[in-house]
């Protein structure tokens, strides 16, 4: 996978949340990788390898 995310990206997974949106914003990184909700906010936090496979696309920083 390209490791090209960064913190406060906006990304897309592959499968929607409960809320019925798959995107989200990288909150924080290190070993885990925490992603909030664009849609209700819930925070979920995920291995990095987990993440990178769940990852579909990055859309770029969110202002």
């Amino acid at each position: 996978m390209n490791k090209n995310y960064k913190l406060n990206d906006k990304v897309i997974m592959k499968k929607p949340h409960a809320c019925k949106t798959n995107e989200w914003i990288i909150t924080r990184m290190g070993v885990d990788i925490k992603i909030k909700c664009i849609n209700c906010g819930r925070e979920i936090m995920m291995g990095r390898l987990e993440f990178e496979r769940k990852l579909k696309k990055v859309l770029g920083e969110e202002k």
